[in-house]
């Protein structure tokens, strides 16, 4: 057994996978650029290989299910360290039982795979509701930083509901951006200094939302703790009515 390295892409994990089933079987997979190096355990550096890759994507289509690919797709964008190998074993599993793993709920496997699944798309449709955009030459701009790599999901979503706008929403902890047009979009590298700064108008109307969250808040119903159970204090730096304002 060894340590398979890829490059952090989908489609290396897979090619990961495939080479633990007609290689040396993986002890683990992890990303090359995190992994220290062991005396005890062997590891090898693999190239991404898009057929193999393909080979267990379709594998796990028509062995597992539809579903199945979907959640493992989901848990790879998480920020666990373990997020490979939770996935590794789900997929063993997965060729052993096929699709019935769906409602093998209190199996180990299948329950971290949940959790992981869960808390990923959760923070999506959370991100939904929280993003803010400025408006800076006639373009809608936001910046997140999310626990999970979760920018691709909310894409569909954004491109859709702002067809007729040129937008760009940055993750700023990958630094990286979706931008949105004409009902399309792609991901890219991207650095926030490629963005000019707030334009005049911009930061009026900033301010005057500022204002108003402050001034409807009905004193006697102000709740702290509920607030932060629905906006956690790690995502106020980007929320234009908390953050504070540059001058």
């Amino acid at each position: 057994m060894m340590d398979y390295l890829y490059d952090g892409s989908f489609s290396g994990l897979l090619t990961c996978i495939h080479e633990s089933y007609y290689g040396v079987k993986a002890s683990g997979i992890y990303p090359a650029a995190d992994y220290q190096v062991s005396i005890i355990t062997p590891f090898k550096l693999l190239v991404t290989d898009e057929k193999k890759a393909m080979a267990v994507y379709e594998g796990i289509q028509t062995k597992i299910s539809e579903e199945a690919l979907e959640r493992i797709y989901r848990v790879h964008l998480s920020c666990h360290k373990e997020k490979e190998n939770f996935i590794l074993a789900y997929v063993r599993l997965g060729f052993k039982m096929g699709s019935c793993i769906s409602a093998m709920h209190a199996h180990p496997v299948v329950l971290a795979m949940q959790d992981l699944d869960h808390k990923v798309s959760f923070e999506k449709v959370r991100l939904l509701g929280l993003i803010r955009f400025s408006e800076i030459n006639n373009l809608l701009y936001c910046a997140v930083e999310p626990d999970h790599d979760v920018l691709e999901l909310m894409a569909d979503h954004f491109a859709d509901r702002f067809k007729n706008e040129n937008l760009i929403i940055f993750d700023n902890r990958r630094q990286k951006a979706i931008f949105c047009a004409g009902g399309k979009w792609y991901i890219s590298a991207f650095s926030p200094d490629e963005i000019p700064g707030f334009e005049q108008e911009e930061k009026r109307y900033q301010i005057l939302w500022k204002a108003y969250f402050e001034h409807i808040a009905i004193k006697e119903r102000i709740n702290p703790r509920c607030q932060k159970r629905f906006m956690p204090v790690r995502y106020w730096k980007n929320l234009t009515e908390i953050g504070i304002m540059e001058s």
